[in-house]
Formats: structure tokens, sequence, C-alpha cells
């Protein structure tokens, strides 16, 4: 039988009381006032929080984490595909520097200029797809950050970005917002090593140097010996891009873990002022 006075716990006593209110009626017979009630707990949030830089809620990473990945794991492929058609432009230049200007050579010379040319439009589309998607995914991995330290963040949400195609600030404003991400997502009471971020970084930058030199070269290559000059600098690019998209796989999949475990492990979200 429930009690007749609160109507939720089990009566104890003959009038039909718990022990709670049966309490309560003997200090108000007893002249004693009964203790205030305390104050309901405030409703936890269900919706996003109101942060520094805008609304932000915890979203899992897991799944752009691994499309990203495997669209860097594309760029790889075309890349490695770019350097068999650089070998084989680098080769038959070689033979017409020689002095070798028969048939077979010119017939491997239009082969080798096809495929350098399906090369390039390979990896300008596996580029392009994987550029979409790691933005994507960048944007979800810094509004996870700001829940995780909502005032960890040296650039505003519009940098994450817009910081990627802005010349002169693209150098070194995507590495700094990165940099805040996997601070704010490394585990509580460690410091993690930014070794792998600088890395990667410092490897994408000299790709881009070194394509932009390649290809500048190639344009304005007008002898043999020229292209072949040139090839070899856009083979040293392609080399250096499959080694800075390795790293980029290793950075995202690190990092998507990062907040993945994170948010298991009930060190996220924060409350605001936190």
């Amino acid at each position: 039988m429930f009690c007749k006075k609160c109507y939720f716990a089990t009566a104890s006593t003959s009038e039909g009381l718990c022990a709670d209110c049966a309490d309560e009626a003997a200090s108000e017979s007893a002249g004693v006032p009964a203790p205030a009630p305390l104050p309901a707990a405030p409703p936890l949030p269900t919706g996003p929080m109101t942060l520094p830089h805008g609304p932000a809620w915890l979203r899992s990473p897991v799944g752009l984490g691994k499309s990203v990945a495997i669209l860097l794991g594309l760029v790889i492929a075309t890349d490695l595909f770019a350097v068999w058609a650089d070998l084989n432009m680098y080769d038959v230049t070689g033979s017409i520097v020689d002095g070798d200007y028969s048939d077979a050579v010119q017939r491997e010379a239009e082969h080798a200029d096809t495929v350098y040319a399906v090369a390039g439009y390979m990896q300008t589309t596996s580029l392009v797809a994987a550029v979409v998607v790691y933005l994507i995914w960048f944007q979800r991995m810094r509004v996870n950050a700001e829940v995780f330290n909502p005032f960890g963040h040296s650039k505003r949400r519009a940098w994450v970005i817009w910081g990627w195609f802005v010349p002169i600030v693209n150098l070194w404003f995507p590495r700094r917002v990165m940099l805040d991400i996997w601070d704010a997502s490394t585990p509580v009471g460690s410091r993690g090593s930014h070794g792998l971020v600088n890395a990667w970084w410092t490897l994408w930058i000299i790709s881009l140097i070194a394509d932009r030199a390649g290809s500048t070269s190639y344009r304005n290559a007008g002898t043999p010996q020229e292209i072949q000059d040139a090839t070899s600098q856009i083979m040293l690019a392609d080399v250096m891009d499959i080694a800075a998209a390795v790293l980029a796989i290793l950075v995202v999949l690190r990092l998507t873990r990062m907040q993945n475990e994170k948010a298991y492990q009930g060190q996220g979200p924060l409350p605001v002022g936190i």
C-alpha cells in the first residue's frame, strides 16, 4: 500500500504513512517547521550548446573519417599511376634527347603523352572528391572540438574552410586550426604530440611547391631536354604527394579515433563555461 500523503513510498505506519511523511507529521505536531524542499535540478540540455563560435553539438566523426581515408587512398593510387606515366615520359624523351627519332620512338612518345594526360585527369578528379569530403569531416571535427573545449580555438569557425583557399594565410591557418582541434580532442590529463600533424603539413607544403614548380616548367618546356627535366620535377612532386597523403590518412584516422573515444569515455560534451 502506498503512503496516503505522498502516494509514492510504501506505507509503514498504522496511519498509512511512509517513514518520511510520518516524521514530517510528528514534527508539525510538535511545532517544528518542516524543512524546505530542495530546488529542482536544472534539466539536462538536449539541443546544441551556445558556444563562443556558435551552436555546437557532438556528432560521430567515424563514418566521415573512414570516407576521407578511402578517398585519400584513391588519391595515392592515382599518384602511383601518375608516377608510372612520368617514368614513361621521362624514358621516351630521354630517347629523343639521345637522337633517336625513329617511328617506334614517335609512337611511344604519342602513347606516353596520352597516358600522361589521362593520369592528370585522374589525379584532379580524385583530389577534388577527397577535398570535398575532407572539408566536411574537418568542419565536423572542429564543431566537436568546440564541445570538448569551447575556448581553445584561436581561429573562428569560418576559417575551417576559407583558411584553405585564401592566399598566403593558407600556408599556416589550416595547420593552426588542426592543432587546436587536436589539443581539444586529446584525452584529459595528457598532452598530445604535434609531431604527426607537423610532419603531414610539412610534406603537404613541399608537395604543393614542387607541383607548382614542375607544372610551370612543363608548360614552358620547348625542347625534349626541357620536357625531360620538367617531368623529373613533376615525378618528385607526385612522390611527395603520395607521402603527404599517407600521413594525412594517419592524421584523419588518429584524430577521428581520439574524438570517438573521448566522447564514449564521458569527456564531452562539457557544460558551457567549464
